[in-house]
């Protein structure tokens, strides 16, 4: 199997590990910068071309696309999907996930649990807002936000009001969620692969911090999850359209609530909390579902 990984950058852990894991499996993997790839669109032979070469014959491609790359990273994979490269995570799918407000549209509609969320345009009505999602303490967050940069906690109605008039006189796209006090500045990373968890960890925010981002200083633990808090991740991931997805959860008094699905989970914190190989799982998967896809077709032949 020939797999071409969408990354800017060899050296990270993930695309890293991803490469490894294929060819420990025996499988030929090329790391493909998406910004460096110009492409040829027509109806007879989609082409993709690379530093003065076509790429061809890559039997699936796994995006691991930046959040600041998300526009033109898809616009190549879409041309991957054009030329029936098989991916896990389809340029349909990370667009809608990466698009927080859609994302949490599109849980609300597949009756996922989720933090009660805000969104609104002018500050006239931000006090019926606040009020809306059950006053402060209020999260505030960023639209284009990642690592839990542009996320602030509001502990006052006065404090929220401020932050989101500065946000909104500053033109930036805003949402406002209920704090879930409860969850105690922690959350559960579930690890979806398919239509399995096969792995989960807690992240747990350091003292005087509410955020739980390991880029943000917090710590990871291998965590038991619940019967209830597998299956909301699963239809989360599902309901995204992600074969692979990192799935955020807050524990709540109601019960699991998603806070985000992250197309391009990174591996590092992952494999070093639970010790599993969770980059070989994505690759078993990736030949598994080729595979059937193969099965199928000569079944229909």
């Amino acid at each position: 199997m020939k797999i071409g990984v969408l990354s800017r950058n060899k050296s990270l852990y993930s695309t890293k590990r991803l490469i490894e894991a294929a060819q420990q499996r025996g499988h030929e993997v090329e790391v493909i910068d998406a910004l460096r790839c110009y492409m040829n669109i027509n109806s007879d032979k989609p082409e993709i071309h690379y530093k003065g070469e076509e790429l061809t014959n890559f039997d699936a491609v796994i995006p691991r696309i930046g959040a600041s790359v998300t526009f033109y990273g898809c616009a190549v994979l879409r041309q991957f999907e054009s030329m029936d490269v098989y991916t896990p995570n389809g340029s349909v799918a990370i667009t809608r996930s990466r698009d927080k407000l859609r994302s949490l549209q599109v849980l609300s509609k597949r009756g996922v649990g989720m933090p009660i969320t805000g969104f609104a345009s002018k500050p006239d009505d931000v006090k019926d807002l606040l009020t809306m999602v059950g006053g402060a303490p209020v999260v505030i967050k960023l639209l284009e936000g990642t690592q839990g940069i542009g996320v602030v906690l509001a502990e006052t109605r006065k404090a929220a009001e401020s932050v989101i008039e500065a946000f909104m006189g500053l033109k930036a796209n805003i949402m406002v969620q209920e704090y879930i006090k409860e969850a105690g500045g922690a959350d559960i990373r579930c690890f979806v692969i398919g239509d399995k968890v096969i792995a989960s960890m807690k992240r747990q925010a350091q003292e005087g911090e509410f955020r739980s981002n390991l880029h943000r200083g917090g710590s990871a633990a291998l965590v038991r999850i619940t019967p209830e808090e597998r299956r909301t991740a699963v239809k989360a991931a599902k309901a995204m359209g992600l074969g692979v997805a990192g799935v955020d959860l807050l524990r709540s008094e109601r019960g699991p609530l998603v806070m985000e699905v992250n197309s391009s989970p990174g591996l590092e914190g992952i494999e070093t909390a639970t010790g599993k190989d969770i980059a070989g799982m994505i690759i078993d998967y990736i030949d598994k579902t080729l595979q059937q896809r193969k099965g199928s077709t000569r079944a229909e032949g």
